[in-house]
């Protein structure tokens, strides 16, 4: 999958070091950052609206996607050892497929699952790929997953995550088709933004001699992060949503 040589899984003090993040997680981490759903101002244009409403909902959809933690996570993961842009862009586009495909139909066809347990499996493909980068299952089991059929199978999570959201609301038959379009393009476009931003960052970082070491602290916190996204929607769902 990578064109360079990742560092080895293990280094010292990398359990202490993912403890600490983890606690620094739990301490630092607000209610609001964990609210990512749909705030109120949101919430009500799109149950007030009616007809085709294009630009809103591009804006709505590219707001939800750069401010979608989990999904950048997931992002910054895939592309962490990508240095070709081929590969890059053939990695973002499955998941563009997977994620356009599920939420797209989720909604139109209405097909329901409980949005804690959807969004604990997108918090499983952040830690599945944080593994993935320090080689951890050809270390533990000796052969890895097929790195774009789970890039594909978990943008299909992704995308329904989405539409677990929109399916909390109330949303206008008039225009539905046109708006969940012009929703998913502009999803698409926050995520290329987004990606951007990223690549120009970690391209910057991978200049640092240090890179390789510090690499694998940073998949070590990006493991934290999604075992903790876990565990908040887990909580989520035997408190509210079993």
């Amino acid at each position: 999958m990578h064109s360079a040589t990742r560092p080895p899984l293990f280094f010292p003090g990398v359990r202490r070091v993912a403890l600490l993040l983890l606690g620094l997680a739990l301490a630092c981490m607000s209610a609001s950052l964990w609210a990512h759903g749909v705030n109120e101002n949101d919430k009500a244009f799109i149950e007030g609206a009616s007809g085709i409403n294009i630009i809103p909902y591009m804006y709505l959809g590219a707001k939800h996607m750069v401010t979608g933690y989990d999904h950048l996570l997931f992002l910054a993961g895939v592309i962490f050892f990508l240095y070709r842009m081929k590969d890059v862009g053939a990695y973002v586009t499955l998941f563009a497929i997977g994620h356009s495909t599920t939420l797209l139909l989720g909604v139109l066809l209405d097909i329901r699952a409980n949005p804690f347990l959807i969004d604990a499996i997108i918090g499983l493909s952040v830690v599945y790929k944080a593994i993935d980068n320090l080689d951890g299952f050809k270390t533990w089991f000796g052969v890895s997953p097929n790195p774009k059929a789970a890039v594909l199978i978990f943008g299909f999570f992704h995308g329904f995550g989405l539409a677990t959201k929109l399916q909390e609301l109330t949303l206008a038959n008039d225009g539905m088709i046109y708006n969940l379009i012009s929703f998913n393009v502009g999803v698409e476009l926050g995520q290329f933004m987004a990606l951007t931003i990223i690549l120009l960052l970690m391209n910057l970082w991978r200049l640092s001699p240090s890179f390789n070491r510090s690499a694998i602290l940073a998949n070590a916190a990006l493991m934290t992060a999604g075992f903790v996204l876990i565990g908040y929607q887990l909580a989520g769902y035997f408190t509210q949503g079993a």
